[in-house]
C-alpha cells in the first residue's frame, strides 16, 4: 500500500487563477511563469491547463524544449536569458524569446549565423539589482539592440522588488519611465504588481505565484478579496495516536514538553517529503476538518500534532498540512519563511494526484511523472 503522503493538484483551480488574471489586466498580454517546474506543481501535467495564455515564461532551456516537444506553439520566454553563447542556436531552432541582461549576451547573438531573427527582452536594472542594464547605459543598450540583424522585435523589461508593500515604488517607477523609450512595448508587472498597482500593466504582465493561489506578500489575506484558488493542497494521514503525560518530552531533542496530560497524533509526513524541518511548535495543521498544532520537531518521515480536543481523531484520520483549508501562507508565516519556498521543496518521493472536472464529474489520476 503506498504512503499517504501526497499533493493534489487542481488544474481546474489553476485555468481559474489565470481567468482571474486576465481580467484584472485586461488589455495586457499574459506570461504565465512557470519556472521551478510550475513553481513545484510539476509542469509537463499542468501547463495545458493553462493553454489560454498568451506564453509561458521560465529559467530552464530544457523545459523550455520540453513545452515544444509537448506541443505549445506559443511564445516561450527566458526569463534569465540564455547561459552559453552557443545557446542561441537552441533559441534560433525552438522559437525562444530571451532576455538580455549583458553585452556579452548581444555579441553571441550578433556574432551567429542565424537564418532568421531572435526576439529579445532588454532588462533594465531598477534597482533591485540584480540583472540588467542600470538606468544610465539602457537607452545605449536599446540602440545596440535595434542595430542587430540577429534580433527581431525588442520589448524593455524591468523587476518591482516591493510592489507588494508599496515600497520604494514611485522612485522605482519614476526610474523606469525616465529609461525607457515610448516606441517599444514593456514588460513590468510582476504578480504582487498585477493585482496592486494596474498603471504597471502596460504590453505584457507575468503572474508568477498567484497562478498557484498564494500570496506574493505571504499573507494570505492581501490576496482574499481576488478569487484566487490553491491548486495544492498536501494531505496525509494520522499513523498513530499516543498519550503523552503531563511533563514528558516529544519528539528528537526534547524540544517540546508537554503542559498537560495529552493525545498526540503521529503523521507520515516529514523534512524528507518537503515538510520545513524548521517549523515551530504551534505551526498550524488541520486534522480531520479541525486545525490543531504541531508538537515537537519534524522528523525525517513523521511529524506530530496536538489531538487531545480531538477525540474523533484516530489511525487514518485525513490531515492536511496546506491547501484548501489552510493557506500555504499561513504555514509559512509560522515558519518565517514564505509559501514560495513550500511549493518548491516538495521531495520527488510524495505521490501526485492531478485532478480536473470534466462534465460535472471529477477526475483523479496518481501521476508519477509530474
Amino acid at each position: 500500500m503506498s504512503r499517504p503522503a501526497k499533493i493534489s493538484i487542481n488544474l481546474d483551480a489553476l485555468s481559474h487563477n489565470l481567468s482571474v488574471i486576465k481580467s484584472k489586466a485586461q488589455g495586457s498580454k499574459v506570461w504565465s511563469v512557470v519556472k521551478a517546474d510550475a513553481y513545484g506543481h510539476g509542469l509537463s501535467c499542468v501547463w495545458p491547463a493553462l493553454s489560454h495564455t498568451d506564453g509561458f515564461a521560465l529559467i530552464e532551456l530544457d523545459k523550455a524544449i520540453m513545452l515544444r516537444e509537448q506541443g505549445w506553439v506559443g511564445p516561450i520566454l527566458l526569463l534569465e536569458g540564455f547561459f552559453k553563447p552557443d545557446d542561441v542556436y537552441l533559441l534560433e531552432r525552438y522559437s525562444l524569446t530571451t532576455v538580455v541582461h549583458a553585452d556579452w549576451q548581444f555579441e553571441a547573438i550578433e556574432q551567429a549565423q542565424l537564418e532568421r531573427p531572435i526576439n529579445i527582452y532588454l532588462k533594465l536594472n531598477s534597482g533591485m539589482n540584480r540583472l540588467g542594464y542600470r538606468p544610465e547605459d539602457y537607452q545605449q543598450a536599446i540602440q545596440r539592440a535595434k542595430g542587430i540583424t540577429n534580433i527581431g522585435s525588442i520589448v524593455q523589461m524591468s523587476h518591482f522588488a516591493n510592489a507588494d508593500t508599496g515600497l520604494n515604488m514611485a522612485t522605482q517607477k519614476q526610474i523606469i519611465d525616465s529609461s525607457m523609450v515610448n516606441d517599444l512595448p514593456r514588460c513590468l508587472a510582476n504578480s504582487a504588481a498585477i493585482l496592486f498597482e494596474p498603471q504597471t500593466h502596460h504590453s505584457w504582465v507575468r503572474p508568477g505565484i498567484i497562478l498557484y493561489g498564494v500570496s506574493p506578500s505571504g499573507v494570505w489575506q492581501d490576496i482574499a478579496d481576488f478569487d484566487l484558488q490553491p491548486v495544492m493542497t498536501f494531505n496525509s494521514e494520522v499513523l498513530a495516536i499516543q498519550s503523552v503525560k503531563k511533563g514528558e518530552q516529544i519528539g528528537y531533542g526534547s524540544r517540546y514538553t508537554a503542559q498537560r496530560d495529552m493525545r498526540i497524533a503521529v503523521v507520515a509526513c516529514g523534512y524528507a517529503d518537503g515538510y520545513p524541518r524548521h517549523a515551530p511548535d504551534g505551526t498550524p495543521v488541520i486534522v480531520k476538518g479541525h486545525k490543531t498544532q504541531l508538537v515537537g520537531r519534524i522528523s525525517m518521515d513523521m511529524l506530530t500534532i496536538d489531538v487531545t480536543d480531538l477525540p474523533d481523531v484516530e489511525h487514518g484520520s485525513p490531515v492536511e498540512l496546506w491547501g484548501n483549508q489552510l493557506p500555504v501562507d499561513e504555514v509559512a508565516l509560522a515558519c518565517g519563511t514564505i509559501g514560495y519556498e513550500l511549493l518548491c521543496a516538495i521531495a520527488p518521493r510524495v505521490a501526485v494526484e492531478v485532478t480536473i472536472n470534466v462534465a460535472n464529474s471529477t477526475f483523479s489520476d496518481l501521476n508519477e511523472s509530474c
